[in-house]
């Protein structure tokens, strides 16, 4: 891959003290971050690519710690969580491998166009999604489906998890990362969490799963178990430092103490539990207590949108507005959350989500220049570009994207794949598995 270094542009680091530098220089040299600083601090080696990035911003690139491929934009609407499941499950019912293809290809191009150089995708068939980002060249964690108890059987199996570790975990130049992903207490067995926890022990993976995520759920599972979600995954044994839990909106001060004291980290999805009106997450309860938190959009099929930009600003401002404090989750917070904070949250924190020297670079240069984020008035604190990142940019601000110093997104468009053919291909592809799924159905009404 060719050296190269982007001079001139407003660095924000993201480092240990939020250093922004208003006028500076990055080097990027075999897909690491060599050397940055003021640019009249930075050499240049000769023959190395120099970018004028007068007028942008650079940022570490975005990390979705939570999302779910998917061809199902803006089918299941209107609906509570407990009633909308049963509508999303008709997609897995449906799917086969070349559906999950489509999909991952699409949501990997629209997380990338978005400024998203990273995610945490929880699916099906996800050889092929390993397929879709070589494609597109994303950075993907990928935890497949799984559910073993019975009348589940149409999700991934505890095989084929165990099988997609020993074929793709750390592939594609270790952009390719494989987790154990159990769907939840109700569609998992005992069994499935000893199996994750032996996965873990002998292949070092991660463990990612969803729990707490509407208020009627935590309940049945307490009726169910005898335990809530909480202590009943902690039971099983599964929290820890390498556990990655999605949602957890309906925690107690008892569960978010264990939840830090066992370093298990929560990927927090705004926008998807306001649409589901599954409630708030008490996020700044959960940062007091140290715990990780990371953003995710939790995929088409129940947010619409994957714009990390877009879950920065609703997080924040849902915490100001059913709190009644105007200083919860500030830009910098908020930034921090969706870039080093969610690349801790996916044990990647050494290696992205930051502009620091050693690390790989994932990169997100936007354009500020744009009427949504003039005037610029920019400080060693950020000024006011630090707050209109969070609370006015979006992806029609996103100029570049590099993943591994590889650029994917040049002048807003894709670099690797014809954005008109994906688009065209999951058209077809989208209306055929709607076909398919109001098939299954129509079935299944007719069997009650």
């Amino acid at each position: 891959m060719p050296d190269f270094a982007i001079t001139n542009a407003a660095l924000f680091t993201v480092n240990a003290s939020d250093e922004v530098i208003p006028r500076g220089t990055l080097l990027v040299q075999g897909g690491h971050i060599t050397a940055l600083g003021p640019v009249e601090s930075v050499s240049v080696p000769p023959g190395v690519e120099i970018i004028d990035a007068e007028g942008m911003a650079l940022l570490p690139g975005l990390v979705d710690c939570h999302s779910h491929s998917s061809l199902m934009r803006g089918v299941t609407e209107n609906m509570q969580l407990m009633d909308w499941l049963p509508w999303y499950q008709l997609e897995h019912r449906a799917m086969t491998e070349e559906f999950a293809y489509h999909s991952a290809r699409l949501c990997y191009l629209e997380a990338l166009k978005s400024g998203t150089t990273c995610v945490m995708d929880m699916f099906r068939f996800m050889h092929r999604c390993v397929d879709a980002a070589a494609d597109v060249g994303l950075r993907v964690n990928l935890a497949p489906y799984v559910a073993d108890a019975p009348g589940k059987d149409f999700f991934a199996s505890r095989e084929e998890n165990r099988a997609l570790i020993h074929s793709h975990h750390e592939s594609q130049g270790g952009r390719i990362r494989v987790w154990m992903g159990l769907e939840h207490l109700f569609y998992c067995t005992e069994e499935a969490y000893r199996d994750a926890l032996r996965c873990q022990r002998d292949y070092g993976v991660g463990i990612h799963t969803h729990a707490c995520e509407q208020k009627e759920e935590d309940a049945a599972v307490l009726a169910h178990f005898g335990r809530r979600s909480i202590a009943q995954l902690d039971h099983y044994g599964i929290l820890g430092e390498h556990t990655l839990i999605a949602h957890c909106v309906w925690l107690n001060d008892e569960e978010i103490r264990r939840l830090a004291d066992t370093g298990t980290s929560i990927a927090h999805c705004p926008i998807s539990n306001a649409k589901l009106a599954s409630g708030v997450a008490r996020v700044p309860a959960m940062l007091a207590a140290g715990i990780t938190v990371g953003l995710g959009t939790d995929g088409p099929v129940c947010n619409n949108s994957l714009s990390l930009f877009e879950e920065m600003k609703f997080a924040s401002l849902i915490q100001k507005a059913t709190g009644l404090d105007a200083t919860a989750l500030p830009a910098a917070q908020m930034l921090r959350m969706a870039t080093l904070d969610g690349a801790r949250a996916l044990g990647l924190g050494d290696e992205i989500g930051s502009l620091e020297v050693g690390k790989k670079a994932d990169l997100l240069l936007l354009d500020v220049t744009q009427p949504n984020l003039a005037p610029v008035d920019i400080d060693h604190r950020g000024g006011n570009l630090l707050w209109n990142l969070v609370f006015a940019a979006g992806t029609q601000n996103v100029s570049a994207v590099w993943v591994d110093g590889r650029q994917l997104i040049r002048d807003g468009q894709a670099t690797r794949v014809s954005e008109a053919s994906l688009v065209q291909e999951v058209q077809h592809q989208g209306l055929e598995l709607f076909r398919q799924c109001r098939a299954i159905s129509h079935l299944r009404s007719s069997m009650l």
